[in-house]
């Protein structure tokens, strides 16, 4: 897989973790540099560490479906597209955006928004991808999407929050989309 391709997984797997940013960002008042740094580097570490766990589990399981494992790759990673755009469309209190600096509250926020990153490490395994390259580029990008998102939310409010999830859905399922047609060939 090349870089590219690992950029735009990272792209859109940060989206959620952007949209709770920005809305950590509508909810902090007093905005410091370390409250954005906190944020992002909860997001960034969870973005980086459930591909991690997700490629491992996959190494297990690659020698059953090797055989299918383009079409897992595309189903997974469409799956998730279609899951950020759906929660794209919720309102108000259905959404957890209810964002603050407690750290029990980031950690939950952290495993919710990086469990579609957890799919995409399996997706990895399956596509013979080494781990590290992917982990640290997914966690980076979250890392400075989420940073600069805390910023963006306290400057600008929720314009930008929701759109953001229905781009890195549709990301994800253009990615989907390109595994399966090079397999496919």
């Amino acid at each position: 897989m090349d870089v590219i391709t690992i950029i735009l997984i990272a792209l859109g797997l940060a989206m959620d973790a952007l949209a709770v940013s920005i809305t950590n960002g509508i909810v902090i008042k007093n905005l410091k540099m370390l409250h954005a740094f906190r944020v992002a580097l909860f997001f960034g570490l969870f973005q980086a560490l459930m591909p991690a766990l997700g490629w491992l589990a996959g190494l297990g399981l690659k020698n059953f479906i090797s055989g299918v494992d383009h079409w897992i790759a595309f189903g997974l990673l469409t799956a998730i597209g279609v899951k950020m755009i759906s929660e794209s469309f919720k309102t108000g209190a259905s959404r957890s955006g209810d964002a603050a600096l407690a750290t029990s509250l980031l950690l939950v926020l952290s495993v919710a928004t990086s469990i579609d990153a957890l799919a995409v490490g399996l997706t990895l395994a399956f596509l013979d991808v080494l781990l590290i390259i992917p982990v640290v580029i997914i966690g980076a990008v979250t890392f400075g999407m989420s940073f600069a998102g805390v910023y963006v939310g306290n400057r600008f409010g929720t314009l930008l929050g929701r759109k953001m999830e229905t781009v890195g859905g549709l990301i994800l399922i253009g990615i989907g989309v390109k595994i399966l047609i090079q397999h496919l060939r």
